[in-house]
């Protein structure tokens, strides 16, 4: 336990929290108040009406200490899901690890233009491409009837984690993991969608993002090359090859993408392109007919 939070007899709750607030407040943290009973519910198991309920009780000693070293690591910068292994997405909660990006918010209008693509009432098959966590294709499945999937992931470490989370949403029978390059997947042909999160950040810009970012997801599924458009070039190169007529693709973009990622689709032949913006109103979704 840090040294800073052993200085108080007063062994409750609240003052536990009230004690995290002013660490996370002094580290720059936003929102130190509501990070530190988050951080509480995770480690105590309780839920905030019981926290508060219980608030002057006394906190057991092993719950202190894990709290307090989860406040010390997210005061250095680690990532709040991090801590907990968890993040929501789509109304859906995920695993997460170092191995794999976090899932967030500015996302979910990905599987929102995928859902508009996909025809309720048949069977669709979707292909995810760099899947991650899997929060993308399961998201989409959880609310299609009827869809199955594959995602396709080369880091054999996410991809054993987007299995967890496809069983933690009772869809195995619907969907698999492919540990694979995309190029060498060989659905392209019978998939009606293919969607993505491509590594889309340009290499030099890598070392300007936040230290939450940079320090702790993975490179791999930041670094979109010398531009950032190194994976939808080969994306989309293949996809004008090998998709059947008639099927969509939606890729995840940069905010300031659009131009570029339009350009190439329009270039290798898709049509009805078009882009979405996120909840912050920046592009984030480009959507494309082969």
């Amino acid at each position: 336990m840090p040294r800073w939070a052993k200085m108080h007899e007063d062994g409750s709750y609240k003052t536990a929290i009230a004690i995290a607030s002013r660490r996370l407040k002094s580290a720059g943290v936003d929102h130190p108040a509501r990070e530190a009973r988050h951080l509480m519910q995770h480690v105590s198991g309780r839920s905030a009406a019981e926290l508060i309920r219980d608030e002057i009780e006394e906190m057991p000693a092993p719950f202190r200490a894990e709290f307090f070293d989860l406040v010390e690591r997210l005061a250095a910068g680690e990532p709040f899901e991090h801590l907990t292994g968890e993040a929501h997405f789509y109304g859906l909660d995920f695993r997460v690890t170092k191995d794999t990006l976090i899932p967030r918010a500015d996302s979910e209008v990905v599987v929102d233009e995928a859902l508009a693509r996909l025809p309720l009432g048949r069977d669709v098959r979707i292909g995810d491409l760099g899947t991650g966590t899997g929060c993308l294709l399961i998201a989409i499945l959880a609310n299609q009837p009827g869809a199955t999937g594959i995602g396709v992931e080369l880091s054999k470490r996410a991809a054993e984690v987007a299995y967890l989370n496809l069983r933690r949403h009772d869809l195995e029978g619907r969907a698999a993991f492919r540990v694979q390059s995309w190029e060498g997947w060989r659905g392209w042909e019978m998939a009606d969608l293919i969607v993505s999160n491509p590594p889309y950040i340009a290499t030099d810009v890598i070392a300007t993002l936040d230290p939450s970012v940079r320090s702790f997801e993975p490179h791999s599924a930041l670094d979109g090359g010398t531009d950032g458009l190194d994976a939808y070039r080969s994306i989309i190169g293949v996809a004008a090859q090998r998709m059947k007529d008639g099927a969509w693709i939606v890729l995840e973009i940069g905010f300031d993408q659009r131009e570029a990622v339009t350009g190439l689709l329009e270039q290798a032949g898709f049509g009805s392109i078009s882009c979405g913006q996120d909840h912050g109103q920046r592009d984030r979704v480009v959507s494309a007919r082969r």
